[in-house]
């Protein structure tokens, strides 16, 4: 079902804290991201992409003279919220026009991909409208908006568009999204994704070395490599290095990436559990830059539900898979996804769901009602959820999923673990970082500030364990290396 971690407002990885916008004579373009962390990189992409023809990212959508929304078509009542903040940008491009200024509005990524035709009927004062896999061509999309009139692309490309976008630019950041596959060949009768992403596709592992080692040399200690089935990765090996295989799978590749200079930590998501094959398995156990934190979705613990979900396993067949996962990596956590209400859910498929909770003990899990998705065959079916079922077992599982992850949370008290220190707490003083489980992390400094933290991988003896983080102190030893 797409990547982990939706959102349903819009991304607070919003592009532009990047960089900075440029001089006045620079134009200003402004990005707005909606949803998983695809699009997060789609939107640095799209800013990599603009930028040769001189936009710079603004913090704000006033006086852009670009604004992008990249949007998702995974939570409900998407496109709406979408129609919605174009109705607040019609009134800033009117503003911008009685004072003698062009203000050009383009919309990408899955809604725009889904109903491109039916936004340009309502909302015909929108410039661009673009798929997820057409944005290589930006730049040229936005100079025929300026000179034509409307531009509409949202036809499937024969051209791979990675092998059109520019060198990725350096951030100057501490961690990174990677793209590396994209598309979907599951079909499950919930999701969108094959109908907007398209195919599976995957990148070539030279090409995913070579951005992963910019990404390095610019000081980036960890990377998460994306794609809607990650997992189903299976990239064009290096030349002279295939072997007896033409393909690597995402195993060997992250073998590979784990020799990257300067690299300290590799995250992927999302999986599919029927392409969690052995040699990936293995890697958890044997590269210690792969974090020991997995997000596996399962969606529901009914054979029933997963059999009209098309997701290709039985419960008893992701148990398995967990096994093998906590064989090869004892101190692997996982999370997960879920649906609730899904159609045709009974009482005793959603306690199949709570039983499969308590069984593998999830250190963080998301979960939402199933609502439909038009074009998609769930959407059809007759045998639709009332929604205030949806909503009482929704609270129910949220409840224990809730108590599981502060259980973590809380089992973590005491420990010293190894801290990525990226972005400053949310008090004064305060730094945040992650744990090699994903776990927020806030510190209050000692010697050198945040200033010395920031970049950083030092161990933190945890001493406090919330719902959704975590608090502690620098060790001794991080503390003298900590002094300027």
């Amino acid at each position: 079902m797409g990547l982990a971690r939706r959102v349903e407002r819009p991304s607070k990885y919003g592009l532009a804290a990047f960089w900075p916008a440029g001089e006045s004579s620079v134009k200003k373009l402004y990005i707005k991201t909606y949803g998983c962390q695809m699009n997060v990189y789609d939107s640095a992409r799209m800013a990599d992409v603009l930028a040769p023809a001189g936009y710079a990212l603004a913090a704000e959508p006033e006086g852009a003279d670009l604004v992008v929304l990249n949007t998702c078509h995974i939570r409900e009542k998407a496109a709406e919220k979408v129609y919605s903040e174009l109705g607040r940008l019609k009134a800033q491009k009117q503003a911008a026009a009685a004072d003698g200024r062009t203000m050009l509005i383009a919309v990408g990524g899955c809604v725009a991909q889904a109903e491109g035709a039916e936004m340009r009927r309502r909302a015909p004062f929108v410039d661009v409208v673009f798929g997820p896999q057409n944005y290589h061509d930006l730049g040229d999309m936005v100079t025929r908006a300026e000179r034509q009139g409307p531009v509409l692309e949202t036809e499937f490309p024969a051209q791979v568009k990675f092998d059109h976008l520019p060198r990725p630019r350096a951030r100057g950041e501490s961690t990174a999204f990677v793209s590396v596959q994209e598309g979907c060949d599951k079909f499950c009768t919930f999701c969108v994704v094959p109908y907007t992403r398209g195919a599976e596709y995957s990148r070539p592992v030279a090409d995913i070395v070579a951005e992963v080692e910019v990404l390095a040399g610019d000081g980036v200690k960890e990377v998460t490599l994306l794609g809607q089935n990650v997992n189903a990765y299976h990239g064009a090996a290096p030349r002279g290095k295939a072997g007896k295989a033409d393909e690597w799978g995402l195993g060997r590749l992250i073998r590979a990436l784990a020799e990257v200079a300067g690299l300290a930590r590799i995250r992927y998501t999302t999986s599919h559990p029927i392409d969690m094959d052995d040699d990936l398995i293995a890697a958890h156990g044997e590269v210690e830059a792969l974090m020991p934190y997995l997000h596996l979705p399962v969606q529901s613990g009914s054979d029933a539900v997963l059999a009209g979900m098309n997701r290709r396993y039985r419960v008893e067949e992701y148990l398995a898979v967990v096994d093998r996962l906590r064989a090869a990596r004892p101190d692997i956590a996982l999370s997960s996804d879920f649906i609730v209400g899904f159609p045709g859910e009974t009482e005793d498929d959603f306690a199949a769901t709570l039983d499969l909770v308590r069984d593998v003990g999830y250190a963080q899990a998301y979960s939402f009602k199933y609502s439909a998705r038009p074009g998609t065959p769930a959407a059809d079916r007759s045998d639709q959820v009332a929604e205030d079922v949806k909503a009482e077992r929704l609270a129910r599982l949220q409840a224990a999923l809730a108590n599981l992850a502060r259980s973590f949370n809380e089992d973590c008290v005491g420990r010293v673990m190894e801290v990525l220190f990226d972005r400053p707490g949310r008090y004064r003083g305060q730094v945040a970082g992650r744990s090699p489980y994903l776990q927020a992390v806030h510190v209050t400094p000692d010697p050198g500030g945040i200033e010395a933290l920031q970049g950083r991988i030092l161990p933190v003896r945890i001493t406090e364990g919330h719902a959704n983080s975590l608090a502690g102190r620098l060790t001794g030893a991080a503390v003298r290396e900590a002094r300027p």
